[in-house]
């Protein structure tokens, strides 16, 4: 299957302003604890924030940044941004100041669309850095509501529409320019031909819309369906979930294997009553057998884990309804062509290891100023991952981890997820993260980091692998952390874990 995008298309109309357009102004667009807000509605506040960006002195394809938190501002703000022809980027607002501030400097946005509560951080992240963008404070319900405009800003359909931060594990991340056809080609081919979205469908996130896996999940998907999508600030604990869907009853979840292992974990939400879901997609990180087989046995849901990058905006490899091999990321979605192939770039046989190469029609248009980093990445229309895949002879991409994460110990080589795999089995363990380390001799050897669930000795996890795994697999050190650190886009930060360790 193929999907040919216009000659112009701007993403702000194909989304929202269609909606209305068409006739289906009246649907619901957002549910909150607030209330809902219909097509007609959201799109008449983003009619309205595109005329302030105007009076602000915004031009097409100036960036804005969003510095918000889940709500009808969000939505609002995003597409009066593309509404105006200007590039939306998201931001993580809670990050650390100078986190925040290289952010800052490396996307050179003018204007900068906060909420009161992250004001202070964003002037602290400005002072830090040399970017000076004017913050356009945004308080619940401080967008004026306009009469909708006839149009969008005209943009060719290759034009760039939003920058995406790569979601790596570790370093500064890289920005990706994607065009408006990108976040369109998904939605018809992996929202709505696989995964099968419709205007009855309402949807819920763990990630926040910052993250463009829930940016195109539970807001820009159900849009493109006439469906709705469930917005709340709060943060997503397994409690706020479980509440959240008990209000909404939504038909679709879309999470990430860390909060997967906290619901399927956590006894005060052991008799949840799931039962409006549809499906529950997982991606951002590896899924492991383990967490997967977890929530099934708790919760019956299907669980449908998938693979996407920044560089080709969302999911483009994915389990389907009906057709879940565990342990796998599924299959190639229609209209993406995904190859395992080794350092010399030719295909590697069945079920071998190898780098993961895709091409379709949402490849990004590159990295911002990172010319040495887009030869090595984007080859004549593909995408050269980091990420190491295996694919077996009906197609089933398995992921095997990422060429920066893959542990070599006595010449043999070993995914980190593997070893992370049988860790979770120990009813200690709640949360772990492998990363590979010298030890006195200067040679690289697996170090497990865990947050225990309960008091638990090291030699007992050290044991306990032993008795599962080949020995060489096993972690020589277990350093207890009572937390995990993130990325930007909430993933466990692996590349800090080695500098602290």
């Amino acid at each position: 299957m193929v999907w040919h995008a216009p000659a112009s298309l701007n993403i702000a109309d194909y989304f929202l302003f269609d909606r209305v357009t068409e006739g289906n102004g009246d649907r619901i667009a957002i549910r909150s604890d607030q209330g809902s807000l219909t097509y007609r509605q959201v799109a008449a506040l983003a009619t309205g924030l595109r005329m302030r960006l105007r009076d602000e002195g915004i031009q097409p394809e100036d960036r804005v940044l969003i510095a918000l938190p889940d709500g009808p501002e969000f939505a609002a703000t995003m597409f009066g941004i593309l509404a105006a022809g200007g590039l939306a980027v998201m931001i993580n607002p809670e990050l650390r100041p100078e986190h925040l501030a290289a952010i800052l400097d490396a996307t050179g946005a003018p204007v900068a669309v906060v909420a009161p509560a992250y004001r202070p951080v964003l002037e602290e992240a400005i002072a830090l850095g040399q970017a000076r963008p004017r913050l356009l404070e945004l308080a619940e319900g401080g967008i004026a509501a306009a009469t909708m405009a006839p149009r969008s800003y005209p943009t060719a359909s290759d034009a760039p529409a939003i920058w995406l931060f790569s979601g790596g594990t570790t370093g500064v991340p890289k920005i990706v320019v994607q065009s408006h056809r990108s976040f369109a080609n998904t939605t018809e081919l992996y929202a709505k031909a696989t995964l099968g979205y419709g205007p009855e469908d309402i949807t819920i996130s763990v990630p926040r819309l910052y993250f463009g896996y829930a940016t195109g999940s539970n807001l820009f998907f159900p849009f493109a369906v006439g469906a709705s999508t469930v917005l709340f600030p709060d943060r997503p604990t397994p409690e706020v979930m479980v509440d959240q869907i008990k209000r909404h009853r939504p038909t679709i979840l879309i999470t990430a294997p860390s909060a997967i292992n906290a619901m399927a974990s956590d006894p005060n939400v052991a008799s949840a009553d799931l039962a409006s879901l549809r499906f529950v997609t997982s991606a951002g990180e590896p899924l492991p057998e383990t967490i997967y087989q977890r929530w099934i046995d708790r919760f019956g849901v299907e669980l449908l884990d998938g693979l996407g990058t920044a560089e080709m905006w969302h999911i483009f490899v994915t389990n389907r309804p009906g057709d879940v091999r565990a342990g796998t990321v599924g299959r190639a979605v229609d209209g993406f062509d995904v190859r395992a192939r080794d350092e010399t770039g030719v295909d590697v046989a069945p079920d071998e290891v190898g780098r993961m190469w895709v091409r379709g029609d949402s490849l990004g248009l590159g990295y911002w100023n990172l010319p040495d980093e887009n030869r090595e990445a984007f080859r004549e229309g593909w995408f050269v991952s980091s990420d190491l895949i295996s694919v077996d002879a009906d197609g089933y991409v398995t992921h095997r981890g990422r060429a920066d994460d893959a542990i070599k110990v006595k010449g043999k080589w070993f995914r980190s997820q593997e070893l992370e795999s049988c860790l979770l089995e120990h009813p200690a363990v709640k949360e772990c993260a492998v990363v590979a380390l010298e030890d006195d001799d200067g040679l690289l050897k697996p170090v497990a980091f865990v947050v225990a669930a309960q008091p638990v000795e090291e030699s007992e996890l050290r044991q306990h692998v032993l008795e599962r795994l080949e020995p060489y697999k096993h972690p020589r050190r277990v350093i207890f952390v009572e937390s995990m650190p993130l990325t930007h886009l909430g993933k466990v930060d692996r590349g800090r874990l080695r500098r602290e360790a």
